[in-house]
């Protein structure tokens, strides 16, 4: 519990990380802001221009505590951790498994199939809590086609084609979610279809900044439980790509991230204030607005909510790991096929 709950976001320009004892602390202008010790720190993630010291890389390496460097937007830039500790002999198996095409393009139909489904649950309820009909109306269309597309994929013969059923049923998901926008709201939060490197819009600036906290999540989850983040299935391999990590955190953009960004706007939490555009049209999450969605992050993640598979209630941080489990246990020959996790 320690590593998917407690990770240390250090997002103040000009902050220095340091060792204390068994403590991490933080000091800014020469003046202690915080102080926490090791032992209730799964993860830390550094935004921007924040100083670690020798000292603190060192022992963080030793604890098995990783130390994750974004750049002032979130996107990713580095990852120090100690020694790899993973089953040599599950990567291999994992090595084997992903040069076997029927292999690779099951698991990839399985992740995609998670995640147009969770999107699809999104657009429902928001249709059912529509109070403008013809919202309900395009919100109510927009799941139909998801469901198609959920529909479409046992028939597809490779990966270019499930990627197309992937892409198609990306492109209805994002024209609807504005419509799940509270009225009010949508002038400030407009938004045309996904963009990213950059954002374009507000909404989808906080989308990438959600985005890149669950891809750390992933990432620490596969690599817990002794997988390669870089080798995936659906994500094509590519020097410094973490591409398993980004097929387990399709399942989860619509859980973790789109339907906190939704409630953040809705309940006025986040609003115009806190976004800059910057020269080339760039639009990025400033200031308190960023500390508040990583509180809010780091409190949905100490949610409860049912596991359909495992039947029991457990803290959404741990479904991550949970699913990496899953996929390490596909991965050896103990399930038969990977089961995405699902949320109703």
């Amino acid at each position: 519990m320690r590593q998917i709950l407690n990770t240390l976001y250090v997002m103040t320009p000009n902050a220095y990380l340091h060792l204390d004892n068994d403590t991490l602390r933080i000091d800014v202008d020469h003046e202690k802001k915080m102080q926490v010790p090791l032992h209730h720190i799964g993860a830390v993630v550094c935004f921007g221009n924040v100083m670690v010291s020798p000292a603190a890389m060192h022992r963080c390496a030793d604890a098995g505590i990783a130390l994750v460097l974004l750049d002032h937007n979130g996107r990713f830039k580095a990852r120090l951790e100690g020694a790899v500790s993973g089953n040599i002999l599950l990567r291999q198996a994992q090595h084997r498994v992903a040069g076997d095409g029927a292999f690779a393009l099951d698991m990839a139909r399985a992740v995609i199939a998670g995640k147009v489904r969770n999107a699809r649950q999104v657009l429902m309820r928001a249709a059912r809590e529509a109070d403008d009909e013809e919202d309900a109306k395009r919100l109510d269309d927009a799941a139909e086609s998801l469901a198609r597309s959920v529909r479409n994929l046992p028939q597809t013969a490779d990966l270019d084609a499930l990627r197309g059923v992937e892409g198609d049923a990306a492109k209805t998901y994002f024209s609807a979610l504005p419509f799940v926008v509270k009225k009010s709201a949508r002038p400030a939060f407009t938004m045309d279809g996904r963009s990213r490197r950059p954002p374009r819009d507000r909404f989808n600036a906080l989308l990438s900044f959600l985005y890149a906290m669950v891809m750390n999540d992933c990432r620490s989850a596969l690599e817990s439980v002794g997988l390669d983040p870089q080798l995936g299935f659906l994500h094509a391999v590519r020097p410094g790509r973490a591409a398993l990590a980004l097929d387990l955190m399709e399942e989860f953009r619509a859980i973790l991230a789109d339907r906190l960004a939704l409630t953040l706007v809705n309940r006025g939490q986040i609003g115009e204030s806190g976004f800059q555009q910057r020269e080339g049209g760039a639009v990025m999450l400033e200031g308190d607005a960023r500390k508040t969605v990583v509180v809010a992050y780091q409190e949905r993640k100490q949610e409860e909510i049912t596991h359909p598979l495992l039947e029991t209630r457990v803290p959404i941080g741990l479904l991550p790991q949970l699913q990496a489990r899953f996929m390490a246990r596909t991965i050896r020959g103990e399930m038969e096929g990977y089961l995405p996790f699902l949320a109703k």
